[in-house]
């Protein structure tokens, strides 16, 4: 038998391909690390924000968006000429705007109409073209249509956020956290708390904490509406989507990974509110809503601990500041409108984080 060659019928510029990835790697260097902000109070248990908001595109999703081009970059995904596309409710679109524009590539944006303008215009400021539905559910095929009429790629965040990030290290969340604790009282925190949008960074922290051996165990909060937390339990896994920009689904998306996961919590939208407002009038800490979810499931933890006369810490994610948000958490008649009443939980949090800090022992309800 003669020596069979067979090669693909398209192959996307191999030297194109290692320019972009430099272009990428260079911009990550550009970057610092995100800063891990540890909230006063004299308590046997230290509450930690890492500040994801001070990234280039001022979110969580930076991180993302990196991994997501740099895992299409080398499958092979995207080449010179290739139209990149995303179904997606604002941050991560901004982000991914970000990194075409870095390596020359248009990109669509695919998201439901409600999405705030203020993203949207973020979104466009980096070079980016919005494409809307009416509703969020309809994100996921609109952009794999818009991507197939144009020979373009469909990122599809909500499937490939759980293996595009190197879970073992490499600078991930997870390993630059624990870095950043190394000096600290409790250099092994107690609890990780995150939310979950895609599942993507559940899914890395909860993979890193068993790879390395930390006995930390990781809690995932869910705003109301969603279905990551009704799955969890063992309920129908559907839900009408979330209010909290950035975090909760109407479905379980195929990169949450629950087996991860050491517990849920449902966090009530006026809860996520008034521990948004307890940060920017306590701390000067100027955080959006998913951050106001992440506190007050940390609040409730720690409590928790407190209760028990246990000493540890607990780090949790600042995703993004309210700047996005003023013309809707930001603002009280929104609120009023969408029946998100924070007013009736700004006591239990104020209470709760002094008691905390204290030695007192109170969980948020």
């Amino acid at each position: 038998m003669e020596l069979r060659d067979v090669r693909p019928a398209t192959t996307t510029d191999r030297a194109w391909v290692t320019w972009a990835v430099g272009q990428i790697t260079a911009d990550t260097r550009r970057s610092a690390d995100t800063h891990l902000l540890r909230l006063p109070g004299g308590g046997d248990v230290q509450l930690y924000l890492k500040d994801e908001s001070t990234h280039p595109t001022g979110s969580l999703k930076h991180r993302l968006a990196r991994s997501l081009f740099l895992y299409a970059l080398c499958n092979g995904d995207i080449g010179l000429d290739t139209t990149v596309v995303e179904a997606s409710s604002g941050s991560t679109a901004v982000s991914e705007a970000y990194f075409a524009r870095l390596v020359g590539l248009p990109f669509v944006a695919v998201m439901a109409r409600s999405t705030s303008a203020r993203k949207v215009r973020l979104i466009e400021r980096e070079g980016g073209t919005c494409a809307f539905v009416d509703a969020a559910g309809e994100v996921y095929a609109e952009a794999r249509r818009i991507a197939d009429a144009c020979g373009g790629h469909y990122l599809d965040q909500f499937t490939h956020a759980e293996r595009a990030t190197d879970w073992r290290g490499n600078n991930n969340i997870a390993e630059s956290i624990f870095d950043q604790l190394a000096e600290e009282p409790h250099p092994v925190p107690t609890w990780v708390v995150v939310g979950a949008g895609t599942g993507g960074t559940s899914a890395t922290i909860g993979r890193y904490l068993r790879y390395r051996g930390h006995a930390t165990r990781l809690a995932v909060v869910d705003p109301e509406g969603s279905a990551f937390l009704r799955h969890y339990a063992g309920e129908e896994p559907t839900g009408p989507g979330s209010r909290i920009e950035g975090i909760g689904r109407p479905r379980v998306e195929p990169s949450f990974v629950p087996r991860v996961v050491d517990r849920m919590l449902g966090v009530p939208d006026g809860g996520s509110v008034a521990a948004m407002r307890f940060l920017a009038d306590r701390f000067g800490i100027d955080a959006g809503p998913s951050t106001g979810t992440n506190v007050f499931g940390a609040l409730h933890l720690a409590g928790e601990m407190v209760e028990r006369g246990e000493q540890g810490s607990i780090v949790t994610l600042l995703c993004d500041r309210a700047d996005r948000y003023r013309a809707t958490f930001g603002d009280d008649a929104w609120l009023a409108a969408q029946g998100i009443d924070p007013a009736s939980y700004a006591e239990s949090v104020e209470v709760g984080f002094a008691q905390v800090s204290s030695k007192g022992g109170y969980r948020p309800t």
